[in-house]
């Protein structure tokens, strides 16, 4: 037998608008530029304009509408027209005073359609005279070159997988031949299958000299060893004195081991980094900007309110004339919310920057990055009244401009660490400490991780070398080893 009963349960769910807002406030500023071109492209009731240009202050904001009833309806659809010939429930977007800089407004960035890095390899592929066959195997060749410029295919595997996906029949002699084709293209050293023969390809194309025929003859005979940086090992093995060696090392050092990666027009689009806020120093005082891109002047269509004005004056109402009313509603109520959303979106932005600034203020006085203090995602969630998943999207791929350079506003944040006296110090701390620490060290004979520890003990900082070892990592700083130099 079945059997019914009630079971009551409370729930959270975001609504499609909250889930809207918390994307928008994730777009840093060349990003939000592109959603708001989109979202007014998509919706005809959107419109942007200066001030004088305001619904609020146009003809159709007068005394002759102040004689209808607020609750007046439309029976068929259920739609009061006055709510959307009403200026409350949709103000003009302003930025508020000392939110954004005047120097922002107009500011453009050019844009640039660059041809793709294997396009380009394509384009000096057609310079060379080939016969049918062997221009396919050159193009799929170039196709199989990744984007830092490698092949990392074996030739039996590029035979087979030419066979089966192209229908090109080869061999891997033909294929070598046209390997040698595809090195002869720039940037030197495209289409190596490893490093070595990467560095070889680019020395081959320098100048011959004294110093340079010596780095070919280590690249291709003793790589290993040069990799190792067995140093002594390559003198006596070259009879070479430290400073020849060390101007063949010199040459080895200035090739390119990603010669795909230096291309500007490679498949990422490399764009120029917009700041999202601006900060300075006046009179003593930090003050917070908030770029005005992000701070754009919206309004409602008068258009769309004229074609409600003349539905509601209209004594006969076709169902056309009520399906374009509906059409026109949701089209308000998108352009009444987006206004909305830009609004909430520039307060968050600036309230969670303005937190920031003022947890980390001494270090925004005088740029001084061991001042910078212990700080976490909760910190400024706290401060701020704010979920800390809203912290962490304002802070992830938004930029400031300080009087120290541009910075991303995540690096600021940062795990706490005890020192010898027991005070929370940030782990960004610590680690310009141990950076400056290997910039001074001699590069003939750089500190090893323990040693590194032992430093950084002496100056109040007990960290543990697997701490050194990780720390290093994320600093891209490689072991003693691959630090020496001649």
């Amino acid at each position: 037998m079945l059997k019914q009963f009630l079971n009551l349960k409370l729930s959270q769910k975001l609504s499609p608008q909250q889930i809207q807002l918390m994307k928008l406030i994730q777009l840093p500023t060349q990003a939000f530029e592109q959603r708001l071109l989109e979202e007014m492209n998509e919706n005809p009731a959107l419109e942007s304009g200066n001030e004088e240009d305001n619904y609020e202050n146009d003809e159709f904001q007068n005394d002759e509408y102040d004689e209808y009833d607020e609750s007046e309806r439309i029976d068929t659809d259920d739609i009061n027209i006055d709510e959307y010939l009403s200026d409350d429930d949709t103000p003009d977007y302003k930025t508020q005073v000392n939110n954004y800089s005047d120097d922002d407004d107009d500011r453009e960035s050019p844009i640039v359609a660059p041809i793709s890095f294997h396009q380009d390899l394509i384009n000096q592929l057609n310079t060379f005279i080939l016969e049918d066959d062997e221009r396919q195997i050159a193009e799929f060749l170039v196709g199989s070159i990744d984007d830092m410029g490698y092949i990392r295919r074996s030739l039996p595997d590029l035979v087979d997988d030419m066979a089966f996906t192209q229908g090109i029949y080869t061999d891997e002699e033909m294929v070598e031949k046209m390997l040698h084709v595809i090195h002869e293209l720039e940037p030197s050293g495209v289409g190596a299958r490893d490093l070595q023969e990467c560095l070889l390809l680019q020395l081959k194309h320098r100048t011959p000299t004294e110093y340079v025929d010596l780095a070919i003859d280590i690249i291709e005979n003793q790589f290993d060893a040069f990799t190792k940086k067995h140093y002594d090992k390559l003198i006596q093995k070259y009879n070479v004195s430290k400073e020849q060696l060390k101007k063949a090392v010199h040459e080895i050092e200035r090739l390119n081991p990603k010669p795909g990666g230096s291309f500007t027009g490679n498949n990422k689009i490399t764009e120029n980094v917009v700041p999202d806020f601006a900060i300075r120093i006046v009179d003593g005082e930090l003050e917070l900007t908030l770029n005005g891109r992000n701070a754009p002047s919206l309004h409602v269509s008068k258009d769309y309110q004229e074609m409600l004005r003349t539905y509601k004056d209209s004594r006969d109402k076709s169902s056309d004339q009520k399906d374009a009313v509906q059409f026109i509603k949701q089209k308000l109520d998108s352009a009444k919310w987006f206004i909305d959303a830009i609004r909430q979106r520039q307060e968050t932005l600036y309230v969670t920057m303005n937190a920031i600034m003022h947890y980390q203020e001494d270090y925004f006085l005088d740029g001084d990055e061991t001042k910078l203090k212990p700080m976490i995602l909760k910190d400024i969630a706290d401060l701020v009244g704010l979920d800390i998943s809203t912290i962490s999207r304002v802070a992830n791929s938004k930029y400031v401009e300080t009087p120290y350079g541009t910075k991303l506003i995540k690096e600021f944040f940062s795990e706490a660490m005890k020192n010898d006296q027991g005070e929370d110090v940030s782990t960004l701390e610590i680690k310009k400490i141990l950076q400056n620490i290997i910039e001074a060290e001699d590069k003939k004979k750089p500190y090893p991780d323990d040693q590194l520890a032992e430093l950084l003990k002496e100056k109040g900082y007990p960290i543990a070398r697997r701490t050194i070892a990780k720390y290093r990592e994320q600093l891209d700083i490689p072991v003693a080893r691959m630090r020496k130099k001649i």
